[in-house]
């Protein structure tokens, strides 16, 4: 099978080591990965802030970088979300009926990592070793809107070595939602309290999530608790093996 790795602006100039994960793994479970330098931004952040023009842009732009691959994989489930839940109404409203037929015949090959391993491949056990305590971060868009469920538990759970601590309140925001942490700082921050003493209570020596955006907000928060728990991409995770171990930076 091939794959074409959409890797997210927010991946790409922040967290480079996660695509590079995602491309380990995948090229390890026999997949045959792609990238297409074209790619940009899925125009999440100025779809939500109002720039709708801008948001459409993006969004044809992705449309037509993909409109021929067999599988589009996101190591981000807030990007996924946006293609699902927002570019039907961005098309709704400034695409032509091309344009949009082409999305609905795209929409169906666009998968967040763990999908696309659980559902796509089929695959739950992906040979990975990482001898770590482990808690793991259910963001917002892969709970509410992608409805991910228990697959990045369940991909999770077949890591040898890991032990996985339970997170109480699983479905508590981390209080960062991209640009609402600029806008409703005081809020975000209590958010991100709260958050943080249900985190510190697992005893975990690594938070993971699905997101690199909820990530930095909380290991922004362990950093100035000076708290030992670090946080991990789960694409570096599963990509982890005991002769090509995680690199720790």
């Amino acid at each position: 099978m091939r794959a074409s790795l959409f890797i997210t602006c927010y991946n790409d100039t922040l967290f480079p080591e996660t695509g590079q994960a995602v491309v380990r793994l995948l090229e390890r479970l026999g997949v045959e990965v792609e990238f297409r330098p074209a790619q940009t931004c899925c125009g999440q952040m100025h779809a939500n802030t109002g720039f709708r023009g801008e948001a459409f842009s993006l969004a044809k732009q992705f449309v037509r970088l993909y409109a021929d691959a067999e599988a589009v994989v996101i190591p981000s489930s807030s990007c996924v979300a946006m293609v699902r839940d927002q570019y039907p109404h961005l098309l709704a409203e400034l695409g032509t009926d091309a344009l949009r037929r082409e999305f609905e015949t795209l929409l169906p090959r666009v998968h967040e990592l763990s999908e696309f391993l659980v559902d796509v491949l089929q695959v739950e056990d992906v040979g990975a070793y990482f001898p770590h305590r482990v808690t793991y971060h259910a963001s917002c868009h892969g709970l509410r809107a992608l409805e991910l469920g228990d697959r990045p538990l369940r991909l999770l759970n077949h890591v040898r070595g890991l032990e996985l601590a339970t997170l109480e309140n699983l479905d508590r925001c981390c209080g960062f939602g991209g640009t609402f942490s600029v806008k409703n700082a005081e809020v975000s921050s209590a958010m991100l309290s709260a958050k943080l003493q249900d985190v510190l209570a697992t005893r975990a020596e690594f938070c993971t999530a699905l997101d690199n955006s909820c990530l930095i907000h909380l290991g922004g928060a362990l950093h100035r608790e000076y708290a030992p728990m670090r946080t991990i991409h789960m694409a570096e995770i599963l990509a982890s093996t005991q002769d090509a171990p995680a690199e720790m930076v």
